[in-house]
């Protein structure tokens, strides 16, 4: 491979997740306010224990970066109050940093059209590597958050 092979692949990532998070904090987050059929949870992830007791999300989520609060957005590496707005706020900041973890794995096939197959392995593991725990964490708060705030609508309605 030659040096501006390197560069592409050293400085590619990169620019996609950091530019993928900026454009993804200036959507409008009406885009945002209900389930998709990206973010909405399946069958065998709908009480976390997938997250929680297989993968052990709890000793390493606090671990991810929170590329969101780097461009001024929602901070999510921890809940700040428990407030029903606060916490609807939150969830809808997980769809949004789901989508966006999704989207930017959708540019690995860029990766294949000037790597040999090797690289390209090496290309498909860092994508891989750099979104799916984020994309767990954010499936894995999501599904939290919604039970929370289901239990504050059913406390309020008695």
């Amino acid at each position: 491979m030659n040096g501006l092979i390197w560069v592409g692949n050293l400085l590619g990532w990169p620019v996609i997740q950091l530019s993928g998070a900026w454009i993804a904090q200036r959507l409008p987050a009406r885009l945002f306010e209900q389930n998709s059929w990206i973010t909405a949870p399946r069958g065998w992830e709908r009480e976390g224990r997938i997250y929680r007791d297989w993968m052990g999300i709890r000793r390493w989520k606090r671990l991810l970066p929170d590329g969101g609060a780097w461009f001024g957005g929602f901070a999510k590496k921890r809940i700040r109050c428990r407030d029903v707005a606060y916490l609807g706020a939150f969830l809808l900041e997980t769809r949004r940093a789901e989508i966006a973890h999704w989207c930017m794995m959708l540019w690995l096939p860029v990766f294949f059209l000037w790597n040999p197959p090797w690289a390209c392995a090496v290309m498909a593991g860092y994508a891989l590597t750099a979104n799916l725990p984020c994309i767990a964490a954010q499936r894995y708060n999501r599904i939290a958050l919604e039970r929370v705030l289901t239990q504050r609508r059913e406390v309020r309605t008695l």
